[in-house]
């Protein structure tokens, strides 16, 4: 196996993000405010509230949950549209912790030796992105509930400042009690990140070691008001563990969310320990299976299965592993091997509109007009800031909640480069939503429909 590169940006961009001649952000300085204590529970009779036992064939939103979710995306939308400024985050990753009570040999967003978020940094945060409008709050890690009672705190805080507040976890710490309190506090959305069905070495994020707690939280999120969906990360040894997630999912009216399998994007430092010989990375004698999986996965969108990726961004998936992959394609083809020409690859980049190729050969991501540091911020947990997720362990100065530092200019450079290279689901279907036309054309189909859709994509 090839070794795979340290990272996977230019190099010319790769040094100005991380140089090591920058002393990077000062973290925000402690004020030491806490976090109001909740109230427990706030809402008694949802507590003893089962939930059904077997989920609808079609969810059915009140007025109340509507305007939440208006609230949280829709009105900060038109906001940044009417107010002028360049800085109008819709979308905050907000990193509790940057540890994990598991190892996935994938994941960069893992060490142990970092401190959490401070209930001080959190709340000022919080109030931060609350006065620049932003209305949706994902907690992240690490894992977010390795302090529940942490965590309990923020989503409580928020949601009564009227974020929709999402919760990324997977869910080995989501016991019935905390989720009681999560969404007893008004949480909005739960995602479950699972890679296979039972445990794996290399992918311990597992449905059967959560699956009691999973089973209470599908109930429980008809009591609630909150919605559920899986994010499942497509790995060359999880292909036959994908289609079975995909079909509980769909058993249970859970929508679902994929990813490529990525190297980083930026080097990382020692913290990250399996770069080298990965079983995770997908290599060119698996882009055959893998290809044949997202056609799978494209059936099934097309068939009505709930689903945040669109079918053009899935297919955009098998030409985003092979330009990972640094191989000229014209010389190994289409799969790796050489047995299929020139003409054949051409063929099929032309079928994908979002993928170019230079006059070398090379595929990228074409401009996509990507809204990181515009309508999308990361909050790291002491408080720096950042425009995205896979710029988290940048060293560049964008300041942090006190002073950020976001200037149009050097990120528009920065975007030339980094965006042929990045698959963010997220931040493609912001980009996807800044065209007026686009949004009202969704929302009347949304509203034709009741608003009962659940997650879907944008292009959809």
């Amino acid at each position: 196996m090839a070794s795979p590169a340290k990272f996977r940006i230019d190099v010319d961009i790769h040094n100005i993000l991380t140089g090591s001649n920058q002393k990077g952000p000062e973290p925000a300085k402690a004020m030491g405010l806490t976090l109001p204590q909740p109230k427990f529970p706030q809402h008694p009779e949802l507590l003893s509230d089962p939930g059904p036992t077997v989920p609808p064939e079609r969810r059915e939103w009140s007025t109340r949950e509507i305007y939440r979710k208006m609230r949280g995306w829709l009105f900060p939308y038109i906001r940044s549209r009417v107010y002028p400024g360049e800085f109008h985050p819709i979308t905050a990753y907000l990193f509790l912790e940057y540890k994990c009570n598991l190892d996935c040999w994938y994941c960069w967003s893992f060490n142990n030796q970092v401190k959490g978020m401070t209930e001080d940094v959190a709340k000022r945060s919080i109030d931060w992105l609350h006065d620049h409008g932003c209305r949706v709050l994902a907690l992240m890690g690490g894992e977010p509930l390795l302090r529940p009672q942490f965590a309990h705190k923020v989503v409580d805080y928020a949601a009564k400042k009227g974020f929709w507040v999402y919760i990324a976890t997977n869910g080995r710490l989501l016991r019935p009690e905390v989720m009681d309190r999560l969404g007893d506090a008004g949480v909005a959305c739960i995602n479950f990140a699972l890679d296979s069905w039972d445990l794996k070495p290399s992918l311990p994020k597992a449905l059967v070691p959560a699956e009691k707690n999973l089973e209470y939280v599908l109930k429980k999120q008809y009591v609630y008001g909150n919605m559920v969906f899986f994010n499942i990360n497509i790995c060359r040894n999880n292909l036959e563990d994908v289609r079975r997630l995909t079909e509980y999912a769909r058993e249970h009216r859970v929508a679902t969310d994929y990813h490529i399998n990525e190297t980083p994007m930026i080097e990382q430092d020692d913290h990250f320990k399996h770069l080298y010989d990965n079983p995770t990375y997908i290599r060119p004698e698996d882009w055959r299976a893998v290809d044949e999986t997202i056609d799978w996965i494209i059936e099934k969108n097309r068939s009505g299965y709930q689903m945040v990726n669109s079918i053009p961004r899935l297919k955009e998936m098998k030409a985003f592993i092979r330009m990972s992959s640094g191989l000229d394609l014209r010389k190994v083809g289409w799969y790796g091997d050489g047995t299929s020409g020139n003409g054949e690859v051409t063929a099929l980049i032309d079928a994908m509109p979002g993928i170019e190729r230079d006059e070398s050969g090379e595929l990228s991501f074409a401009e996509w007009s990507c809204r990181a540091g515009q309508n999308n911020v990361i909050i790291r947990t002491d408080g720096t800031v950042g425009p995205c997720f896979p710029m988290y362990s940048s060293n560049y100065d964008w300041g942090n909640i006190d002073q950020p530092k976001f200037d149009a200019k050097q990120m528009g450079e920065m975007k030339k480069t980094c965006q042929k290279h990045c698959f963010s689901t997220l931040n493609h279907n912001l980009a996807y939503c800044y065209n007026d036309a686009r949004v009202i054309k969704w929302l009347w189909k949304q509203a034709k429909n009741g608003f009962g859709a659940g997650a879907r994509s944008f292009e959809d």
